[in-house]
């Protein structure tokens, strides 16, 4: 998370673990298992297994991201570690970025 302190400042720590408590409990619900179910990355879009899939906030918790059906989308790891604590507004300015620097 240091890498990205300079860019905003964490959600309190309390509002951390309620909302990873949240999201433990989504992970056992019947909607989320429904979401796994589809077996598609939010992100890439490419197709994987139930169980190759996390759950990613949109929101990151870290900048006070809600753990919410609005909020949380399953994702490849692959693409979930790429976003880390970005929002997509971000990705979006990172690809612009790179395309610029070619």
């Amino acid at each position: 998370m240091s890498d990205y302190s300079s860019y905003f400042t964490p959600a309190s720590e309390s509002h951390q673990k309620i909302e990873k408590a949240k999201a433990r409990e989504m992970r056992q619900s019947n909607w989320w298992k429904q979401q796994l179910g589809k077996g598609l990355c939010y992100h890439c879009e490419k197709r994987f297994k139930p169980d190759e899939l996390t759950m990613d906030h949109l929101i990151p918790i870290a900048r006070g991201g809600k753990t919410d059906k609005k909020n949380c989308v399953p994702s490849c790891k692959e693409c979930n570690t790429k976003k880390g604590y970005k929002t997509r507004a971000e990705l979006a300015m990172e690809d612009l970025k790179k395309t610029d620097d070619k």
